[in-house]
């Protein structure tokens, strides 16, 4: 089941910017390590899922997941070979704004080399660099 909203206000939403730094969510609130965005990005529904799943494995019976972002912003695409105008494309998927600085996903109750490995996994599934953060040190 793909992560989006139960229900939004508008359907299609302007591009926006994926400038800046971010300044909320940029600090470790639950578990003991993290996984922290070093560029700016989108990241699709699809691409949390498939870390969700990634590190639900690695986990297995010990250990908490927390995922710290959501996808709330919706993506249009206009179906190939179509011409320019007609209104705005149908809606493609859902993404999630994220600015560097952001922890992304959080582990908690397991040791930090196995946390290290688990996050190495599910780095491979995002787009952009990421670096391993724990509470002593950001």
């Amino acid at each position: 089941m793909a992560l989006m909203p139960k229900r939004v206000k508008y359907r299609k939403l302007q591009k926006g910017t994926r400038r800046g730094v971010a300044t909320t969510g940029a600090a470790l609130a639950f578990g003991e390590f993290g996984l922290k965005a070093l560029e700016n990005c989108w990241i699709k529904n699809t691409q949390i899922e498939a870390v969700r799943v990634i590190l639900a494995r690695q986990l297995h019976k010990g250990g908490k997941l927390w995922i710290r972002i959501f996808p709330d912003k919706s993506i249009t695409k206009k179906p190939a070979e179509v011409r320019m105008g007609k209104g705005k494309g149908d809606l493609s998927h859902w993404v999630a704004v994220v600015k560097r600085g952001r922890v992304l996903f959080e582990l908690g109750g397991v040791a930090e080399e196995f946390a290290r490995q688990c996050f190495r996994l599910a780095a491979y599934k995002l787009p952009i660099r990421t670096r391993f953060i724990t509470r002593t040190h950001r």
